[in-house]
């Protein structure tokens, strides 16, 4: 976790938020991110995808069995799915949202729409060619031979 807080006070040096992101596996770093979203252009380059990301490239795998992640601050919900999709075997986490909320980084619009029908957003969603979507889906399905994840 200190490595992880060291990289939030350096990503706050380089221009970006105070995140930081340790991956671990068998007690050797497999994967390290602090925010990059302004430096990137990029709202998806949070500390915690940016260390998924070089983690599963380093390990040359989708998904992160045996990995734990230390991160600076409770995941924000994106983050929070990444984490989920990656699967690892734990996370710690030094900061609470309510701490990340309090200097502005507040996501509890997010977090409250998560469960929000889609029709009942704050953002406008609208659903077209389900039709012609869903065709594909069922190839999917069909697909003898694919990587299940």
């Amino acid at each position: 976790m200190a490595e992880a807080i060291a990289l939030s006070k350096e990503s706050i040096s380089s221009g970006g938020g105070p995140f930081g992101t340790v991956i671990v596996k068998d007690g050797k770093v497999v994967g390290r991110g602090i925010n990059r979203v302004t430096a990137w252009n990029d709202p998806t380059a949070h500390g915690e995808v940016v260390a998924i990301r070089e983690a599963c490239k380093n390990l040359n795998s989708f998904q992160l069995d045996d990995c734990i992640i230390y991160t600076s601050c409770e995941p924000c919900p994106m983050c929070l799915g990444a984490i989920y999709w990656s699967r690892p075997k734990a996370i710690y986490f030094a900061n609470t949202r309510e701490d990340a909320a309090s200097i502005g980084f507040d996501d509890a619009l997010i977090y409250a729409e998560i469960n929000v029908l889609y029709l009942n957003r704050k953002r406008p969603f609208h659903q077209i060619m389900r039709e012609e979507a869903i065709t594909v889906f069922q190839s999917w399905a069909e697909k003898e031979g694919k990587i299940e994840y």
